[in-house]
């Protein structure tokens, strides 16, 4: 049977107590007292660069393209559910588990995949704190960026889990602004209901190329990781899993429906008036001739927001992934003695970004589109590893993936694989 190691601080013992008390009132409480892997998890993916490719999405199809982003949350439901029940079995993250019952060469290649690409997502999120604060108040990037990275830093590596946990899921409310400026965009919903159950598509390369940015930005391999390590670090004990599969399955749809909205509020606008994205700050200007100032500034808010939501969440995942693959201590709370590889990660992620982000002349737009695409890519790297782990009772015991589940999963890796594969087809045909 898996092990699942005792909690090593007194931290942990705390918040076990606590749960197992709430448990006990009710099962109300006993929800809340799990609630965090599966809505940060799910709610980090409405990203600045998610944000941007459902910007485009809308913008240069309308809604004919919202069956797309149904499939991705689906496939980010399965995707997840798996690497949360998981983390919750195992008590331990992705890497960890890899590195026990795959090798640590395949640890170490799945780290490789999980640094490249979450380096280019970290890159993608400080740039969206660059346009977001631009947008809002005019702060130049050289003033925002550091600032981020800085607040960031402070909360993730000098702060307890809770307290952590409390302010992420605190910030993630911005998304509210998502559906309030879909709203007041006014969209056309018969037409929003065709594009998600009545799929149709234009077999081209740039279209292709934005629905497999699609799929990346919403089932991204840092969110695998991290929902996992994370549900790892909160200690939800085993007989908890329902509930957390109920944070999970929220966490997805939420997902979901802001990414759909963000759709749709492009299409109303941008799309109904022959407009295109040029930059990150487009699809918030293209809001105020129809929904006026309010939704502009929302959409705006919820972009900054995002930003820094995801600014802590993605060097968060890299950090737990990298000490988790080197055998070292991947919790939140401890000390750079304590957890070396876990600290330096997290700040190398952070440096790396903030420098590439702050070169003069930047192209923004590409680097948060086009690293979402990359993101689909290496998924094909990490989602059959997945797979074949959840179904293997020597690491899930009787929590492993049953024939529905493997089936589910394995559709979804066939939606990624028919993506990618009809890109570089037409790629290759010029």
């Amino acid at each position: 049977m898996p092990h699942r190691p005792h909690p090593s601080r007194h931290l942990h013992r705390r918040v076990t107590r606590r749960r197992a008390h709430h448990a006990r009132k009710g099962g109300i409480a006993a929800l809340v007292a799990v609630v965090g892997p599966g809505l940060l998890a799910g709610l980090s993916d409405d990203d600045p660069p998610g944000i941007t490719t459902y910007s485009l999405l809308g913008a240069e199809h309308g809604t004919q393209l919202l069956w797309v982003l149904l499939l991705s949350t689906a496939a980010l439901i399965v995707f997840h559910e798996l690497g949360a029940r998981m983390g919750v079995v195992t008590g331990k993250g992705l890497l960890a588990v890899i590195r026990e019952h795959a090798g640590p060469r395949r640890a170490a290649a799945v780290i490789a995949v999980l640094l490249i690409a979450n380096t280019g997502t970290m890159c993608a999120e400080l740039a969206g704190v660059a346009a977001g604060a631009d947008l809002l108040f005019g702060t130049p990037a050289w003033v925002s960026v550091p600032l981020a990275v800085l607040a960031v830093a402070a909360l993730v590596l000098r702060g307890s889990f809770h307290r952590i946990e409390h302010v992420l899921l605190l910030l993630s409310s911005v998304f509210a602004a998502y559906i309030a400026s879909g709203l007041l965009a006014g969209p056309d919903w018969g037409e929003a209901a065709r594009g998600t159950f009545s799929p149709s598509m234009p077999l081209d390369r740039d279209t292709i190329l934005l629905v497999v940015a699609t799929i990346g930005t919403t089932l991204a391999p840092w969110g695998l990781a991290f929902i996992q390590s994370y549900a790892a670090d909160k200690r939800i004990p085993t007989d908890e899993i329902g509930l957390e599969r109920v944070d999970v399955i929220t966490g997805a749809a939420l997902t979901g429906v802001i990414g759909a909205f963000i759709v749709m509020s492009c299409a109303a606008t941008l799309h109904a008036s022959g407009q295109s994205i040029d930059d990150v700050a487009d699809a918030a200007r293209g809001l105020e001739p129809v929904a006026g100032s309010a939704a502009a500034d929302l959409f705006a808010a919820g972009f900054l927001g995002a930003a820094l939501l995801a600014a802590a969440v993605v060097p968060l995942s890299t950090a737990y992934s990298v000490a988790e693959g080197r055998g070292q201590v991947a919790t939140i709370g401890h000390s750079f003695a304590e957890a070396p590889a876990f600290h330096a990660t997290f700040a190398a992620v952070l440096g790396v970004a903030t420098l590439f982000v702050l070169v003069p002349g930047m192209p923004l737009l590409e680097v948060l589109y086009l690293s979402q695409a990359l993101n689909a890519v290496l998924l094909l790297g990490i989602l059959p590893l997945m797979l074949r782990l959840g179904r293997d009772p020597a690491v899930m015991g009787g929590h492993a993936t049953g024939r529905i589940g493997q089936a589910a999963g394995l559709l979804a890796l066939a939606l990624v694989t028919t993506a990618i594969l009809a890109l570089l087809v037409l790629q290759a045909a010029g």
